[in-house]
């Protein structure tokens, strides 16, 4: 009887252990893909099904402007101060995760994705008619 509330104890034991350190694993994975998710950095891959949606969301606002002459939309360019740059719509964010910790810029043909830490263009959509 002695031997079987030892190993009843220790089977309990060893069971709510591995269910913490379980429990610990995914709270740690589920910080790391947030933060990842929240970082911006100066390159950028989207599928062209994410392109799409992206560049029909983003242009249903209508609110694109004409790029300034001396500017050429291209990843890795550096956004002029006088092209208007906004924040990612929290719709368009929880629909492309990546986008989240991006701003954007809306040209006629073209749009940005833009780093907001340092204005760099990280992906460039272009509108295929």
């Amino acid at each position: 009887m002695k031997l079987q509330l030892i190993a009843l104890a220790a089977a309990a034991a060893l069971a709510s252990g591995a269910s913490a350190a379980s429990a610990a694993g995914q709270h740690t994975t589920s910080n790391d893909s947030a933060s990842m998710q929240t970082t911006p950095k100066d390159d950028l891959a989207l599928t062209r099904a994410q392109q799409r949606i992206v560049w029909r969301d983003i242009h249903k606002q209508g609110r694109s402007e004409t790029a300034p002459t001396n500017f050429t939309a291209k990843v890795g360019a550096t956004v002029p101060d006088d092209l208007s740059i906004q924040p990612m719509p929290a719709p368009i964010a929880s629909r492309v995760l990546a986008l989240k910790a991006y701003d954007y810029a809306l040209l006629p043909k073209e749009l940005l994705i833009i780093n907001p830490t340092d204005k760099k263009v990280v992906n460039v959509i272009r509108h295929r008619a």
